[in-house]
């Protein structure tokens, strides 16, 4: 197996630089860099093919911006401190996180009840 991907066109050997993917539900065709992985439902082009790439009557062709360039040391540490932002439990002055006592559940869902004993019912 060749370590180049190649173009996903019919009869074209050139070397893949651009993935096509769908998105059917916004009847969209996107087209931006090579994937770092081979998917089933992608298509790698060829340059040529690439710029050529007509969508479907009534679709939209999103053409992401393939500057070749790889994020900064700056936007990798604002990618993990958003993360770790959003994975801090959130405290916005309501009951206090785990106040509550499971009283029935129902599949993945729990009914709960404030543990707090001066509530009003």
């Amino acid at each position: 197996m060749s370590p180049v991907r190649r173009c996903s066109r019919t009869a074209c050997s050139q070397p893949a630089v651009f993935t096509l993917t769908y998105v059917y539900a916004d009847s969209t065709a996107v087209l931006g860099p090579l994937a770092t992985y081979a998917e089933p439902h992608c298509y790698d082009l060829c340059a040529e093919h690439a710029e050529r790439l007509t969508a479907p009557r009534g679709w939209e062709v999103v053409r992401l911006p393939t500057d070749g360039a790889s994020p900064s040391s700056d936007d990798l540490e604002a990618l993990a401190n958003a993360v770790r932002e959003a994975a801090r439990p959130a405290r916005a002055g309501g009951e206090p996180v785990g106040d509550a006592v499971e009283v029935g559940r129902r599949g993945h869902l729990r009914i709960l009840r404030s543990a707090n004993p001066n509530r009003d019912r």
